[in-house]
């Protein structure tokens, strides 16, 4: 029994989280009390807990994880600023017309919004109290509208940028070094966030494909499931179409643009998107837009100028050129201060501030508590042999390197359907994907492998999180029920995606070895 100490702490800790105590508290109580119980019958030095504290300091000293509250930051501006209403609004009235075009909207505003905000619940809540009314007065299927609403919400998980991106860089990241340094390597590649974006883009709009496609085909053949809308509904004028666009796909371009583009590190690009969602947030308020517009326009410059000519004053060979070039910086970062000096001020007095500052430190503090807790849990469960007891298992499946990917894919999908994404990202993970890498897979493919696969957990009953948004969120005349039936179909769809990936593995790679 003692040389299983490390199992039984696994499977107390899922018993502890499946009672509903608190995940950051239940990680640190199990391994304090595994460390104490082991340490106790000689299986555990307690010298290893020394290093927890350099190990916290480098999680919270990250520059990956440091993007985490920008970006949550910036999808919460646009979904307090109602900025994804009016996208939802729009684009069902443009797609109207089309049978099951009100559906297609659904998933192609969720792309959208994944791209922009990343936020999976914002999402999900704003469609299900926008759109999902306006389908079901429509006629469509409660269940299939709800299935829909649910699975384009999710989205914002697989299509960068998103916080599962980022924890899974730089998780991944660290599990690709264990396996170089097991394999006897000394030269260690990583993996940054910007691979790991490229990577899911193509299999994000896979899946969006997917998704499309389904739609249409469950149109096609169940008419009155997804029927179209009368046309005295739709064809909005093409400025509210460009005003609703533009806005979203001029984020997408500043933040992912600068990140693949290797301009920008991941959490300088999050900044970028955190300071240009509260200058679109305050170009839409009563008062004038110009200064703002003025500001969005003196970065731009600032962003063309620092990268065709470089302010370097400080060298001693500087000219008049250089002095020009400087004194035309200065005067551009005063004109984009003093506009995102007015976007806060407007954002204070509507009170869009407070509620989006709340919902980013809630949302920021969940995560890193959770992080920072498991690395307690991972050093006592490793302290106890449990790194070798996974691999052990891991290399004891039939099939080779295919079979113990297969049984670690079912391994996640079965925990998706009790745990959240974060909670499997950072504890089992790091057990198990040093031991895939070293068996010959991929690291980059294999993390957008597991990225879909931990999409899909947002839609498994009975916890997925997608689920609970929705009900939240949803007419009265909605069922549960009806919800959990809604998403089965999708759950399919994203095993086909994550087959489709498996079967082609260029869909993952092709994009981060072109740029990278």
């Amino acid at each position: 029994m003692i040389e299983y100490l490390d199992l039984l702490m696994f499977a107390v800790l899922i018993g502890a989280i499946l009672l509903g105590y608190p995940v950051s508290f239940t990680l640190t109580g199990v391994a304090v009390v595994f460390a104490g119980l082991g340490w106790a019958l000689g299986v555990f030095d307690a010298a290893l807990l020394g290093a927890l504290g350099q190990r916290l300091f480098g999680i919270m000293t990250n520059d990956v994880l440091i993007a985490i509250p920008l970006f949550v930051f910036m999808g919460v501006v646009l979904q307090q600023s109602k900025i994804a209403e009016e996208l939802l609004e729009t684009m069902g009235r443009l797609f109207g017309s089309l049978r099951g075009g009100l559906g297609v909207s659904v998933i192609l505003v969720g792309a959208l919004l994944a791209a922009s905000t990343g936020i999976v619940g914002a999402t999900v809540v704003a469609m299900g109290m926008i759109a999902l009314p306006t389908m079901l007065r429509n006629g469509y299927s409660p269940t299939l509208a709800s299935g829909v609403v649910c699975t384009a919400g999710t989205l914002g998980q697989i299509i960068p940028p998103s916080t599962l991106l980022i924890i899974l860089s730089d998780v991944m990241s660290n599990a690709y070094q264990q396996a170089q340094f097991r394999q006897g390597l000394f030269t260690i590649d990583t993996i940054s966030v910007g691979q790991t974006f490229a990577a899911a883009l193509l299999p994000g709009l896979t899946l969006v494909a997917i998704y499309v496609v389904y739609m249409l085909v469950k149109a096609w053949t169940s008419p009155k499931s997804a029927p179209a809308l009368a046309r005295a509904e739709v064809r909005p004028e093409t400025g509210d179409v460009l005003g609703a666009l533009l806005p979203p796909l001029l984020l997408i371009v500043a933040v992912l643009g600068s990140i693949l583009g290797g301009v920008a590190t991941p959490s300088e690009a999050a900044s970028v998107g955190a300071i240009g969602a509260l200058l679109l947030a305050a170009a839409r308020g009563k008062e004038s837009p110009r200064p703002i517009y003025l500001g969005g326009g003196a970065l731009l410059a600032l962003a063309i100028l620092v990268d065709i000519a470089p302010v370097r004053l400080q060298r001693g060979d500087s000219g008049p050129g250089d002095w020009i070039v400087g004194a035309v910086a200065i005067v551009l970062v005063a004109v984009a201060t003093v506009a995102i000096g007015i976007a806060l001020r407007r954002a204070w007095r509507t009170e869009l501030l407070k509620p989006v500052m709340t919902a980013t430190l809630t949302i920021t503090a969940m995560i890193f508590a959770t992080i920072l807790t498991a690395s307690v849990f991972s050093l006592v469960f490793r302290g106890l042999g449990g790194d070798e007891h996974v691999e052990a298992i891991i290399g004891a499946m039939p099939g080779g390197p295919n079979g113990a990917l297969l049984f670690v894919m079912a391994l996640i999908f079965v925990l998706g359907f009790f745990l959240d994404f974060v909670e499997i990202s950072v504890i089992l993970l790091p057990l198990v994907a040093p031991v895939l890498i070293v068996m010959g897979h991929d690291p980059v493919w294999l993390s957008i492998l597991i990225a879909i696969n931990l999409q899909t957990s947002f839609l498994t009953p009975p916890f997925g999180f997608s689920l609970f948004y929705l009900r939240g969120a949803a007419p009265k005349e909605i069922t549960t029920g009806q919800i959990y039936a809604g998403v089965i179909p999708f759950i399919g769809l994203q095993i086909l995606g994550m087959a489709v990936l498996w079967l082609w593995q260029p869909l993952a790679t092709a994009v981060p070895d072109w740029l990278f």
